[in-house]
């Protein structure tokens, strides 16, 4: 629990307050538990507030859509539980926020922490505190910034067994009043989404549904039919051996936590799953700006700039990039999975970063074309995930190479590579089939 202002408790109040930002779920949710222990001292009720705004980037038809399929479910293990649960939905992009609102008639605020709320103005007259809940092993028991995975990997190690463990289940003294719950259902969605003030260019993925239920679907398919080929598979796309799970971490209809101990089976899973995925969190909260080329390492920094003038084969703008109009068919598919889907599969993600800088006209220009990509279409994008993933393109948590031109020293990938390791074919087909059947 980390303070985030000195205003004062509330105890004459009508309620305690959840801001749930980022973990959108009732259940293994520890900023949750510890709103419920703050309101079962203070003798109130809890009340969760979520909102969803029309401004950013992000604020399209897909991100929105996600986001409302989530609230349902959620909205009725709250009210399972005794808590209230008010949703703000947001239809313009000068619309107010909500939460001085909610939070004027609030003991105490209690929201979910995590690397953003560094630079979030919270200038609210109640006492307001951050719970970490993203992570297994919290952020706040690092204090720097860890250079990989190697260094982060024994710390995690020594301290996981005290934090990879169920949680008690939430239980409230009072019950919020009736009436608290939003009347948001499926066949709503469609109808909200389109009086938003928001870019509805960019559509709902095909096939990747939003919230818990489908989260919770998800994880024991892939502990029934998929986990025992992980270790060997997780790099072949066409297998479908991965947890598809990355949107659902992403919007906290999932917790890493349940996932964890539904996995533990599986080193190879676990290794990704919270060494690499914390090493991300770790890197967006230290890192000076998680989204600069100034991030990197020195030696990445200084290859990249002695290669800058380096003759690119191909040099593509960032709307042909957007558009999927490379020469390379491989390329172009992990582009159309993006605009059709909101993922890439995490291994050719990887060469589809790498190919972005060798076809830009400079490296600023590649990082400024991944961004927008995720920040646009990817329904895990905007995360510490991201801004790692992408950012290790550039030389982020890796070595020096051999040298070549345009990389330098970073890390290289081919489409040669791509072929004699994975299916690339049988992937082409699926995208192209995929865009048959919308």
């Amino acid at each position: 629990m980390r303070r985030l202002n000195d205003a004062p408790v509330h105890p004459d109040a009508r309620y305690v307050l959840y801001w749930m930002r980022r973990n959108r779920r009732a259940q293994w949710n520890h900023a949750l538990s510890y709103a419920a222990g703050w309101a079962n001292d203070l003798g109130l009720p809890l009340l969760c507030f979520e909102e969803l705004t029309c401004e950013g980037l992000s604020a399209n038809d897909r991100m929105h859509t996600f986001a409302l399929e989530g609230v349902p479910e959620t909205a009725r293990r709250l009210k399972a539980l005794g808590c209230g649960y008010e949703f703000h939905f947001g239809r313009k992009r000068s619309e107010p926020s909500a939460l001085p609102r909610a939070a004027a008639s609030a003991a105490a605020l209690v929201t979910d922490d995590d690397p953003e709320l560094f630079s979030l103005d919270l200038d609210l007259p109640v006492a307001a505190v951050a719970v970490e809940s993203s992570c297994i092993v919290p952020i706040g028991m690092f204090e720097k910034r860890e250079y990989a995975a190697y260094s982060i990997r024994p710390k995690i190690a020594r301290m996981l067994p005290h934090y990879l463990a169920p949680m008690e289940p939430v239980r409230l003294k009072q019950r919020y009043p009736r009436g608290a719950c939003p009347a948001v259902t499926v066949v709503d969605i469609p109808r909200m989404v389109a009086a938003c003030e928001i870019d509805h260019s960019v559509k709902p993925s095909l096939s990747i549904r939003g919230g818990v239920l489908e989260a919770e679907r998800r994880l024991a398919h892939f502990v029934e039919h998929s986990i025992n080929r992980y270790a060997t598979l997780r790099n072949e796309p066409s297998k479908h051996a991965n947890s598809c799970l990355s949107p659902y971490l992403r919007f906290g209809h999932i917790s890493a936590l349940e996932v964890a101990l539904a996995t533990r089976s599986e080193p190879a899973f676990q290794e990704e799953l919270i060494v690499r995925r914390e090493l991300a969190h770790n890197f967006a909260r230290f890192a000076e700006n998680p989204r600069s080329l100034t991030s990197l390492p020195h030696w990445a920094q200084a290859t990249l700039v002695e290669h800058a003038a380096d003759e690119r084969p191909y040099v593509y703008d960032r709307d042909r990039f957007a558009r999927a109009e490379t020469h390379d068919e491989l390329w172009n598919a992990c582009q159309r999975e993006m605009l059709v889907e909101g993922v890439i599969h995490g291994y050719y993600r990887m060469y589809w970063g790498k190919k972005i800088i060798e076809w830009s006209a400079t490296c600023a220009d590649a990082l400024e074309t991944m961004l927008y990509i995720h920040d646009r279409w990817a329904l895990d994008g905007r995360d510490p995930n991201t801004y790692t993933n992408i950012l290790w393109c550039f030389g982020l948590h890796d070595r020096p190479w051999r040298e070549r031109p345009i990389f330098g020293m970073i890390r290289y990938m081919s489409l040669d590579g791509m072929i004699r390791k994975t299916d690339t074919a049988a992937y082409i087909r699926e995208i192209r089939e995929l865009e048959r059947s919308a």
